[in-house]
């Protein structure tokens, strides 16, 4: 075994020692959270003021947009204030409150778009159904059950993350307190433990991206079924910005927990955490509103005014 080591802050990963270069990144930073600020932003607003976008749909995508918000609210400010100071250090309880939350935000995403896989199911495969199954209560049941799963997962793991002994000192070689750096400076005994917190988070992750593919085979078996050309596009549309966004994450989480940390500090290991972690909030309000013209009709009528008094109490959902 290493010598164990108290430790009392964490060394995050510089993107350079050029002053310049660092306020190039702060910037460069700034104008990726700003674009996901604004894009979620957004979002949220149309489909709270608009009341044509008050189905389970785009209730489900305005969590997912609360939750991009969040997530990025974890890592990309603190980064950027470091740099902008000159510094790399977190305290102990800043790396703790990291982990908590980006494994919340992490678990919570993963829930909304198990359930936005299902509402899209039922929605295309069982359409007679549908105003049945996701009502009102089934899916403020749903999005309620979503937020609180976060809650004993994130505590458990992070809980079993921070009770092992660093021997590694404590540099982590990223830009944020991530998991398998911080694994990486934990004893070498502690290996079993290692395994167990990254088995489980991967288990969680690929059995609700396993429903998904399970949902989604049986939606576009439905929608070949589909007669008019023009009806299947409609279902594609629907579709399809979601399978975007899920793939993306689950494809680039997975590689950077399953992959071996290495000694060093690895350019792959920084593109492939800023594609995780820092990318889909950014991305998701372009993916979903790109071919959606209920978001751009809301987007058009805010913008020119026409959003009517009655839109803006109507009850949400029906």
């Amino acid at each position: 075994m290493s010598n164990l080591t108290t430790v009392t802050e964490f060394l995050l990963l510089g993107f350079s020692e050029d002053r310049e270069l660092q306020i190039l990144h702060s910037v460069v930073f700034l104008g990726i959270y700003l674009a996901a600020l604004v894009g979620n932003l957004l979002v949220i607003i149309l489909v709270v003021v608009d009341h044509h976008l008050h189905t389970p749909m785009y209730f489900f995508l305005m969590n997912l947009s609360i939750l991009d918000l969040g997530s990025i609210s974890v890592t990309i400010p603190k980064s950027m204030a470091n740099s902008l100071l000159n510094t790399r250090s977190i305290s102990y309880s800043g790396c703790v409150a990291q982990v908590f939350l980006f494994i919340f935000f992490a678990v919570v995403d993963f829930a909304f778009l198990t359930i936005m896989a299902y509402d899209r199911y039922v929605a295309i495969c069982q359409p007679l159904h549908y105003e049945t199954i996701m009502n009102r209560g089934a899916c403020v049941q749903m999005a309620a059950s979503a937020w609180i799963s976060g809650i004993p997962i994130s505590t458990m793991q992070t809980g079993n993350i921070f009770a092992l002994p660093f021997c590694g000192g404590n540099k982590v070689d990223q830009f944020f307190c991530e998991i398998p750096q911080l694994l990486k400076i934990t004893c070498n005994d502690a290996y079993l433990s290692e395994v167990v917190i990254t088995s489980f988070l991967l288990f969680l992750g690929l059995s609700c991206f396993a429903f998904i593919i399970v949902s989604y085979v049986q939606i576009f078996k439905t929608v070949l079924r589909i007669p008019s050309e023009q009806g299947r596009n409609k279902a594609f549309s629907t579709c399809l910005p979601h399978l975007t966004v899920v793939s993306l994450l689950v494809c680039t989480a997975t590689f950077a927990y399953v992959k071996p940390t290495s000694s060093s500090t690895s350019g792959l290991d920084v593109i492939v955490a800023v594609l995780y972690s820092v990318m889909p909030p950014v991305m998701n309000p372009a993916i979903y509103s790109m071919r959606n013209k209920e978001i751009k009709g809301a987007l058009r009528k805010l913008t020119e005014g026409k959003l009517s008094k009655k839109n803006k109490i109507s009850r949400f959902l029906p």
